[in-house]
């Protein structure tokens, strides 16, 4: 109870605190890593080598390297038995160093709270995710654009195709509506949603879920990344007999959504919802902390542009995209260890209605309290398994306009520590979304990484603020 009170003060600080992104401070002694062990089977173990790593800023290859053989050396923990003891393990866990991105992705591998050996998880799955068959041509053509008013693509209509897996089942919009997955930052669509909301999804009565799996999984320049959305968005509704779609992001796929949303915008006249999973349309004061040794050494290009004051920010914000294009359900968590600030309307989750085309924006602990299951210490992946997240997007893709607590038995929904249907396994798979994007940011190729973000694209220059 001790660490959850720390953690609210903490989290409350960030919320109303100057919104300046977080920095290390250089004056810091540099610390000399320690040798890493064969096996890593305690917490002191891991924390005494994550300071280590921390502190040694002089070489990108060495800090990947490092992390690597921490990552084949721990020795996970016997998994939780349940769902509430397994929820309640993952809080303990980011309780503990509420804004320490390496700690928290090596500390949930070493409690049992991941899915197992991560290293080949992630090494498969990049080997087949983005260059998916979809053999229908949508008439009329959706490329190079659909109007004249959108956005030009830099990329391939071979290479913006092939990152949409489209499952077996699918209807093509034969009495459901096609849902479209966007992952976030170090994830591909099916690895971030097949053991949650895609596991909800696949076979209802109200969803049909295909998967973004974006080349660079998210970490390749933002701009890029919104491009494959756009696609996809024109893509599954031609082929689906011009049937609107439904949009549904986590994390950075926020951000991917809108800006395709701003840019693209014969998009928005066929998509009936955006669904925010942890969104951070203002970007997170706490960016840094997902790149070892930045400022001082290069980063994945769209973690630079998720810092809270990046051009890229300011000039989605500034061209209209702090506000809905489309009917919008926004639920984000304030024990985000990922995305700050995150809590009332400073949330960077928090979506403007100056279209008034529906808004809803739901913070978990102000729909739930903190002292209930639902409203307790859900983190930025955690919320892609809460009951009132689910039932929020369930409303959503039902009616139309946003998802409202008004239409939904909130209690019920807060009383429970996950949604109905999941298991732990589905829990341990989600929170391996967190390990497997540090993976995927330490091994992002060293001459792709930059210190400044990506410059804007001409097309949205305009926007940039003066």
């Amino acid at each position: 109870m001790k660490t959850l009170i720390s953690s609210i003060l903490f989290f409350a600080w960030v919320a109303v605190s100057s919104p300046t992104p977080i920095h290390p401070d250089p004056a810091l002694p540099k610390r000399a890593l320690p040798p890493i062990p064969v096996k890593i089977t305690t917490d002191a173990q891991l924390t005494a080598i994550v300071a280590g790593i921390e502190s040694d800023v002089s070489d990108v290859g060495g800090i990947a390297s490092a992390i690597l053989q921490v990552v084949a050396a721990v020795v996970p923990s016997p998994s939780p038995a349940s769902v509430p003891l397994a929820v309640s393990s993952v809080a303990s866990v980011i309780a503990a160093h509420p804004t320490n991105f390496i700690q928290n992705a090596l500390d949930l591998a070493l409690n049992g709270l991941t899915t197992r050996d991560l290293t080949t998880v992630i090494s498969s799955f990049v080997q087949d995710s983005t260059t998916n068959l979809n053999l229908i041509t949508p008439l009329p053509p959706v490329f190079p654009k659909k109007s004249a008013k959108d956005a030009p693509y830099s990329q391939s209509e071979t290479v913006l195709r092939g990152a949409i897996y489209i499952p077996p089942g699918f209807k093509y919009g034969v009495g459901v509506q096609p849902v479209i997955m966007v992952p976030g930052t170090g994830a591909f669509g099916y690895e971030n949603f097949a053991a949650n909301l895609g596991k909800e999804f696949t076979g209802s009565s109200y969803a049909d879920p295909v998967y973004l799996n974006i080349p660079g999984a998210q970490l390749d320049d933002a701009q890029v990344n919104a491009e494959f959305v756009a696609y996809a968005i024109n893509y599954i509704s031609a082929i689906s007999n011009h049937k609107n779609v439904a949009l549904v992001a986590w994390s950075q796929g926020s951000l991917s959504c809108q800006w395709a949303l701003q840019y693209w915008p014969s998009t928005r006249s066929i998509v009936n919802d955006l669904v925010l999973i942890s969104g951070d349309l203002h970007g997170t004061q706490l960016a840094y902390l997902l790149c070892p040794g930045f400022p001082k050494l290069p980063c994945a290009p769209s973690i630079t542009q998720q810092e809270y004051n990046s051009q890229f920010i300011a000039t989605l914000r500034n061209g209209g995209g702090a506000s809905a294009y489309v009917p919008t359900t926004s639920v984000y968590s304030i024990f985000d260890e990922v995305v700050q600030p995150q809590a009332g309307t400073g949330a960077s989750a928090y979506v403007l209605d100056s279209r008034q085309v529906g808004v809803s924006n739901t913070e978990l602990q102000n729909a739930c309290t903190v002292l209930q299951p639902g409203g307790t210490l859900y983190t930025h992946e955690g919320v892609l398994y809460n009951a009132l997240a689910f039932a929020l997007a369930k409303d959503a893709l039902t009616h139309p306009g946003p998802g409202l607590l008004s239409r939904i038995d909130v209690g019920a929904q807060c009383q429970k520590a996950a949604a109905d249907g999941l298991s732990v396994i589905d829990i341990l798979a989600t929170e391996a979304t967190i390990p497997l994007a540090l993976l995927g940011i330490v091994a992002y190729p060293a001459n792709k990484k930059v210190l400044v973000e990506p410059a804007i694209k001409a097309y949205a220059r305009k926007d940039i603020p003066k």
